[in-house]
């Protein structure tokens, strides 16, 4: 699983210079045919993967406790304007929980899961290495929206 650890890590890092390369305007941008925007796809994969890895797995009750859920879970939409604080913060959760959960999973956390599927790809996930081989998947997903909104972006100004 380090491949997978680190395949996430560098993704992430790949989003984190996409939107280092951008104003603030344009990460709020919503571009003709999106409902959302860069920051809001980089948000979302940022507290996607703390929910799935431990809630739906059955580790940990609720989701209130992962910062940013309101704004990013599926399902919502942009509602305000990011302002740069925020997409600091949304950089560094990003890198460390990934950090946390390599942790937790070297220390045998996920061992015992609770199987689900999931709504994206509608595939069973029976254990934790699922998990987060689809987490990788889903956030590839959402780095190439925002790189196809970078460029519609890029045409528009």
């Amino acid at each position: 699983m380090e491949h997978v650890f680190k395949f996430i890590k560098d993704s992430r890092l790949a989003f984190i210079k996409l939107i280092d390369g951008l104003s603030n305007e344009q990460l709020n941008e919503i571009p003709e045919g999106f409902n959302n925007n860069i920051i809001w796809n980089f948000g979302h994969i940022v507290v996607s993967t703390q929910t799935l890895v431990y809630t739906r797995t059955g580790i940990r009750e609720g989701v209130n406790w992962v910062k940013y859920v309101d704004s990013y879970a599926k399902g919502t939409k942009p509602a305000y304007t990011v302002k740069p604080e925020e997409v600091e913060e949304l950089k560094k959760i990003a890198i460390e929980s990934i950090e946390a959960i390599e942790i937790d999973y070297k220390a045998g956390l996920f061992d015992i899961i609770t199987p689900y599927e999931t709504g994206t790809y509608f595939a069973k996930l029976n254990s934790i290495e699922d998990v987060l081989t689809t987490t990788a998947g889903h956030d590839n997903l959402h780095f190439g929206y925002a790189v196809a909104q970078k460029r519609i972006i890029n045409i528009n100004n």
